[in-house]
């Protein structure tokens, strides 16, 4: 591959089935004219409004899944934007994340040990992470993905959260309690240069945000490298709040 080449955090796409969007509808579906004639549905595993990266005609990237169980053979993975490559999977920085800090790519975040998944945190909510170690305080990670860019400008919400607020507000609780705290925005593209909160999509997860961070809530971001063989976190991008 090209730009994650022997990186060691670099999470691989399966193989890939290239073809062009018809249309996104109803949130977790995806019409795809495939390169072979064929016309599927996928499923389109983000909740968001995907605003900057689901334009018709432009070119996609499937993976196939081959159980039974499953209604739609077909995810969408990525999408080839005018300006980048992006990745549309919500899963994927989840993974990816985990992957990374137990490579040692994300410094902030260096000496624990290995990252624990889904924690559950008080009666009705997990975050995505959480690192122990001995003689240092838990590190609770929320891990968000950011598709949403306009003029080199990260953006995160692409629609209403009220889930994200609460994560927000979680973390905060963590941290007046002792613990670390860490609110993670990974942006599934290349073509960002500083991240700033969508306060005109949600101007209530923007001022959430703003509080989590003065209350000691640690707020980092961290772009790709992605091609169609993988994606690894690239470099830590500034936060404009």
């Amino acid at each position: 591959m090209t730009s994650n080449d022997k990186h060691p955090g670099t999470l691989a796409w399966p193989p890939l089935v290239r073809g062009r969007l018809i249309r996104r509808y109803k949130r977790f579906l995806a019409d795809v004219a495939l390169d072979d004639g064929r016309t599927v549905s996928a499923h389109c595993p983000n909740s968001g409004s995907m605003t900057a990266c689901c334009a018709p005609g432009q070119p996609v990237y499937l993976s196939l899944h081959d159980d039974p169980q499953r209604k739609l053979k077909f995810t969408w993975e990525l999408i080839r934007m005018p300006t980048a490559l992006v990745g549309v999977n919500t899963l994927v920085p989840n993974r990816l994340a985990a992957r990374a800090i137990a490579a040692g790519c994300i410094p902030e975040l260096t000496g624990y040990g290995p990252p624990r998944c889904e924690v559950k945190v008080e009666a009705h909510t997990r975050l995505d992470l959480m690192l122990t170690c001995q003689d240092r305080p838990d590190c609770y990670i929320e891990v968000k993905n950011c598709t949403l860019v306009e003029d080199g400008v990260a953006r995160f919400p692409d629609a209403r959260t009220v889930r994200g607020q609460k994560h927000l507000e979680t973390l905060a609780r963590l941290k007046a309690g002792g613990s670390r705290a860490v609110m993670l925005f990974i942006v599934q593209r290349g073509d960002a240069t500083v991240f700033a909160p969508a306060d005109g999509i949600d101007p209530a997860y923007g001022r959430g945000l703003r509080q989590a961070a003065a209350a000691g809530v640690e707020i980092l971001v961290y772009d790709v490298a992605i091609d169609l063989t993988g994606i690894a976190l690239r470099r830590p991008l500034p936060c404009r709040l």
